[in-house]
């Protein structure tokens, strides 16, 4: 089956693709390091993330494509500094 797109058009989304998503975290990460207020962040949902990030890592590397390597690496950074911080300044309560 024939894409009816070019390959310069496949990977111009690509790119736009990775851009948004890598930066849609870098908003959480300001405010989170700005305010160190992160009880509000879910700890499952954001290791949850960074594995599954890690793993499109893995899958880049395998296919062989760096954009989408980079793309999550950088996403990777970005997701994990909010995981970092969510660690750092409101660790889990224990249960009495």
């Amino acid at each position: 089956m024939d894409n009816f797109l070019s390959y310069e058009a496949i990977e111009t989304i690509g790119a736009l693709a990775g851009i948004l998503t890598t930066l849609a975290f870098a908003p959480q990460v300001i405010k989170s390091f700005r305010s160190k207020s992160v009880s509000d962040i879910s700890l499952g949902m954001y290791s949850a993330l960074c594995t599954g990030i890690l793993l499109w890592i893995c899958y880049g590397a395998l296919i062989g494509s760096r954009p989408l390597m980079a793309a999550n690496g950088i996403t990777l950074l970005l997701a994990g500094s909010v995981l970092y911080l969510r660690l750092r300044y409101a660790p889990e309560k224990k249960h009495k």
